[in-house]
């Protein structure tokens, strides 16, 4: 990613190439788009997206261990503040601004993280633990009385409340307007604190 002169970041080629492949798989699946498909998307030819991917499956394994690294890395930094409940409070906030800004990559991490190559898949699984763990660290030290298995319950459960995103916006696309992001927010944040206070 560049910066502009006085402007915000502009997205690589590359990371562009990722952002419309992410919404096509999210709306065609992995199987249902092609080469020639991306291309056209990103205004190449279908043969010059091998410039920057060897194929469709390094695209997706990109795209989706990528994600799943981001989600690490900031899950790590939003539990060194000292404070549990502080820290419990900072990840749902992060899970929830990304969730509500990427929900087409939720979609295909659901859909096609079959589709990757082992190596691929191993990696992303192994991010996902540790990113897991991160909440059941921060939420047994909120509730000392939990359990790990009870809290890994408890994080995948507000895991699948946050990620409910995609709904609301295939609601959209289907002629909804969908609610209004700032309400998507503050109603997600407080029904996953609540959960969490609950669990």
């Amino acid at each position: 990613m560049t910066t502009a002169p006085d402007g915000p970041p502009v997205p690589s080629r590359r990371e562009q190439i990722l952002a419309v492949a992410a919404r096509l798989f999210a709306r065609h699946g992995f199987h249902g788009v092609s080469i020639a498909d991306l291309g056209a998307a990103v205004g190449v030819s279908g043969p010059a997206l091998y410039r920057h991917f060897p194929g469709k499956e390094a695209l997706l394994a990109e795209m989706l261990v990528g994600i799943s690294e981001r989600l690490l890395d900031g899950g790590r930094a939003r539990s060194r503040d000292g404070d549990p409940r502080t820290e419990l409070a900072a990840l749902v906030d992060f899970h929830v601004e990304f969730a509500t800004r990427e929900p087409e990559l939720i979609v295909v991490q659901d859909r096609d993280l079959a589709n990757l190559p082992d190596e691929a898949r191993r990696r992303v699984r192994h991010l996902q633990r540790t990113y897991v763990e991160i909440w059941v660290d921060t939420l047994r030290r909120v509730h000392p009385e939990m359990s790990p298995s009870a809290a890994r319950v408890a994080a995948h459960g507000v895991f699948g409340l946050i990620n409910s995103t995609p709904y609301s916006a295939a609601s959209a696309a289907a002629g909804d307007p969908g609610p209004d992001p700032r309400v998507e927010i503050d109603v997600l944040r407080r029904m996953a604190l609540a959960a969490l206070d609950a669990g």
